[in-house]
C-alpha cells in the first residue's frame, strides 16, 4: 500500500458509533468460538460473501470494523498458489463498512476460491475464505437451490439448536447457485430474549440492540443483516455458496407499497417511501448484488447460466399500486417496463429452462386487512386488478415454452400446476410455479388458491397451526437439478433437515407442445 494510500485511509476516521456496534456483536458461547486476533489490525466482522455471477466474473462482498481497503484473491487452488489479486474499494462509514467488488476474467464452469483480507496502512487483517463456481457455458448438470424468509415472526437465532441449522443442511446439498426469494431480513419484526411455546418449552433468541425494535434509521436497516450474519451456518453458506438475492416486503416493512403512510404506534417515521430508501441503502450494502446488472439500477435483471438454464429475478414491490386498490380495476405488480422486460428476455431466451425468480406467487390469496398483499385479488372470473398485468404477461409468453416460476413468501411450501383447463382466463400455456419457505421463521398457511389461472395444488406442506416455530419442521428449501446431457429439470421440495418431501422431473418441451 503506497503512503497516499495510508494517509487517505487514516483521514477517513473511525466507523460511526452504529456501525462498531454491528461490528461488535459477540458470537454465542453455543457456537464455535473465534480465533484470537490481533486487535491492531482490521477485523472482517460478518464474513465473506459471493453472488451474481456470470461466466466470467463475480461479486465478492465482506464487512470490517474500521477504514481499510478491501483485497480479493482468487485462484484454482485452495492452497492460492498463482492467485490473482484484486484491490477493491475502501470500507468506509459510508457504507457502514461493508463493500463489494466484481472479479473480472475468470475461466467459465470453474470451481474457484476466493480469499479476502482488509489493509488500513498499517496491518492486514486476518484472511477468510470462500468458494464459487462460475457459470458453465455449455450442457452441464447444474443443481440450484432457493427460499427465503429469515428470522421472522419473532424467531431469531437460538443458539440452544445450533442456530439457523436449514443453511447447513443446504450448504450439505453442495449447490451451485443460491436463489434467495426475499424476506432476507424481518426488519419489522423485534426479537425478544425467550418465546415460550404452546407445549410449555422456551425458544432462546440471541438479541441485539437493532432487533430490539422496528427498523425505521439506516443504522438500524443495516443491522438486521449484521443481526443474520452472526450466525456461523448463515456465514458458512454465504462464504461457499453464490447467490442471485431479490427484496420483497419485510426488508422494510409488512406488506409495504409505494407511497404508503403508516398507522402504526411502533414506528415514528410513518412516511413507507423515506423507509424504502434507508432499507434498499442497507439492502443494497449488505448483500453481494450488482446494482448495475439490474434493469433499473435496484433489484430485477437476468442471468444465463449455462446452455439450459436463464434466471429472471423480479421485483415486485417497487412498482405495485395499493394494497387498498380498487381489485375490479387493472393495476400493477410488475409495472409496465418490467412487465416487457420480462415478456421480451421470455421470447427472446435460447436456455431450456427459463426460471422466474418471484418474491410473490401468482395463484395464492394473501391478504392485507380487507385490501390485497399478493396478484390473487380473490374474485372469481377474469383477471382484474394486479392479475390484469400477470394476465398480459402470460398471454405474450404464451409460445414460450420451459418456464417455471419460483417463490417463498408464504411461509410453506408446495407444488402448483397452471392450466387454461381450469382457468377463468384460458389465453397462456400451462406452467408450474414451485414455493418453498420459510428457510428460518414462523410457519403458515396453506393460502386459498385464486381460480382465475387455474391452479392446482399438487403437493402442500404447511403446519397445523399460524407461526409454528422452527422447532416444528415446517421450515423448507427448494432445489433444482438439470441434467446437462438431457437437460430435464428434477425439481425437489425440500424440509429444514434436506429431506426430499416431494419430487417431479420435467421433460424439455419442443415449442407447440405443454405439460
Amino acid at each position: 500500500m503506497t503512503e497516499q494510500t495510508r494517509r487517505s485511509l487514516l483521514r477517513t476516521g473511525a466507523l460511526t458509533a452504529g456501525a462498531l456496534a454491528a461490528g461488535a456483536l459477540a458470537a454465542p458461547q453455543a457456537f464455535a468460538a473465534a480465533p484470537l486476533v490481533r486487535r491492531d489490525r482490521p477485523v472482517l466482522t460478518h464474513g465473506i460473501q459471493s453472488g451474481d455471477v456470470t461466466a466470467d466474473s463475480a461479486i465478492v462482498w465482506t464487512r470490517a470494523d474500521r477504514p481499510s481497503r478491501m483485497v480479493v484473491e482468487i485462484s484454482r487452488d485452495p492452497s492460492f498458489r498463482n492467485a490473482r489479486t484484486y484491490r477493491g474499494p475502501l470500507l468506509t462509514p459510508d457504507t457502514g463498512g461493508t463493500g463489494k467488488l466484481r472479479v473480472s476474467g475468470l475461466p467459465a464452469g470453474t470451481e474457484l476460491h476466493y480469499r479476502v483480507t482488509a489493509e488500513d496502512g498499517r496491518a492486514t487483517s486476518e484472511p477468510l475464505t470462500g468458494r464459487f463456481r462460475t457459470v458453465p457455458l455449455g450442457r452441464s448438470d447444474t443443481r440450484i437451490l432457493w427460499s427465503g424468509d429469515v428470522v421472522g415472526q419473532g424467531w431469531g437465532i437460538n443458539p440452544d439448536i445450533g442456530g439457523m441449522t436449514p443453511y447447513a443442511a443446504m450448504a450439505a446439498r453442495r449447490p451451485d447457485l443460491f436463489l434467495h426469494s426475499g424476506d432476507t431480513v424481518y426488519s419489522d419484526g423485534p426479537l425478544t430474549e425467550s418465546v415460550t411455546l404452546p407445549d410449555g418449552r422456551v425458544w432462546h433468541n440471541i438479541v441485539t440492540p437493532e432487533k430490539s425494535k422496528v427498523a425505521e434509521t439506516l443504522d438500524e436497516y443495516r443491522g438486521q443483516f449484521a443481526y443474520n450474519l452472526l450466525d456461523e451456518n448463515v456465514k458458512a453458506f454465504a462464504a461457499a455458496v453464490p447467490s442471485y438475492v431479490q427484496w420483497d416486503d419485510h426488508e422494510v416493512t409488512n406488506n409495504w407499497y409505494p407511497g404508503e403512510i403508516l398507522d402504526l404506534p411502533q414506528y415514528t417515521e410513518k412516511r413507507v417511501d423515506v423507509l424504502k430508501q434507508r432499507a434498499f441503502q442497507a439492502f443494497h450494502e449488505w448483500q453481494p448484488i450488482d446494482a448495475k446488472r439490474a434493469v433499473d439500477g435496484r433489484v430485477y435483471r437476468s442471468f444465463r447460466y449455462g446452455r439450459h438454464v436463464e434466471i429472471f429475478v423480479l421485483d415486485m414491490r417497487t412498482y405495485k399500486d395499493a394494497n387498498t386498490a380498487d381489485q375490479t380495476r387493472p393495476g400493477h405488480i410488475l409495472g409496465d417496463r418490467q412487465a416487457r422486460w420480462l415478456v421480451d428476455g421470455l421470447n427472446r431466451s435460447t436456455a431450456t429452462w427459463k426460471i422466474v425468480q418471484a418474491d410473490l406467487p401468482i395463484g395464492l390469496v394473501v391478504p392485507d386487512g380487507s385490501g390485497i398483499e399478493g396478484v390473487a385479488n380473490a374474485l372469481p372470473g377474469a383477471p382484474a386488478g394486479r392479475e390484469a398485468e400477470l394476465a398480459w404477461v402470460l398471454h405474450r409468453i404464451r409460445n414460450v415454452v420451459n418456464v417455471v416460476w419460483l417463490t417463498a413468501d408464504v411461509h410453506y411450501t408446495a407444488a402448483h400446476h397452471y392450466s387454461p383447463d381450469r382457468a377463468a382466463f384460458a389465453d397462456f400455456s400451462p406452467f408450474w410455479e414451485f414455493v418453498s419457505g420459510p428457510l428460518h421463521a414462523g410457519a403458515f398457511g396453506p393460502n386459498t388458491l385464486d381460480p382465475t389461472f387455474g391452479p392446482e395444488a399438487v403437493f402442500v406442506h404447511a403446519p397445523p397451526a399460524a407461526n409454528t416455530s422452527p422447532l416444528e419442521g415446517f421450515q423448507h428449501f427448494g432445489e433444482l437439478n438439470v441434467d446437462g446431457a438431457s437437460g430435464a429439470l428434477t425439481v425437489d421440495l425440500r424440509d429444514g433437515k434436506g429431506s426430499s418431501l416431494w419430487s417431479k422431473t420435467l421433460r424439455p418441451e419442443r415449442p407447440g407442445r405443454h405439460q
